[in-house]
């Protein structure tokens, strides 16, 4: 729903997993966009490829495997919408990555911020620390307006002013 309020011409997606995302977010897309999608799990691969193949949005998608922050530093584009849902202590370095390929206006989504709850529960574990930390980071940072939507396992949505 975000993408078609949107109408984004470029996406970047941080994390495929099966392509399910990344299909809903090409659902946005302008007739001409593209969206990319990043993830480093080659073991999926064949299935995710064979999950674009199906669908007739698979010429809008650009499927990179690889380490993100690699792959992010060889794109050469203005994101409209940016989603990031890959490993969760990276998040801070993502959007960091991220943010100087965002048009003003554009939207990045952040997935699983209340991490089952254990981030409202103060959870001390590893993950649920560095996602709180995350969380308190993008709360103060100024260059973005920002909200959380309690919907499954929590949505960061920022807008980049």
């Amino acid at each position: 729903m975000i993408s078609k309020m949107n109408n984004p011409n470029r996406i970047l997606e941080i994390g495929t997993f099966t392509g399910y995302a990344t299909l809903c977010l090409a659902e946005g897309l302008t007739e001409d966009g593209l969206i990319y999608t990043l993830d480093i799990n080659a073991e999926l691969e064949e299935m995710v490829r064979s999950n674009f193949a199906k669908s007739p949005l698979s010429a809008k998608i650009n499927y990179i495997i690889g380490d993100a922050q690699q792959s992010l530093a060889t794109l050469n584009e203005t994101f409209d919408l940016v989603f990031i849902d890959a490993d969760k202590k990276n998040n801070g370095t993502y959007f960091e990555l991220v943010f100087d390929k965002i048009k003003p206006g554009g939207i990045i989504i952040v997935d699983n911020v209340l991490w089952s709850g254990k981030v409202l529960n103060n959870a001390q574990d590893k993950d649920t620390k560095n996602i709180s930390n995350f969380n308190d980071q993008m709360l103060a940072d100024d260059r973005v307006e920002q909200i959380i939507l309690p919907v499954r396992d929590g949505l960061l949505v920022m807008r980049k002013k």
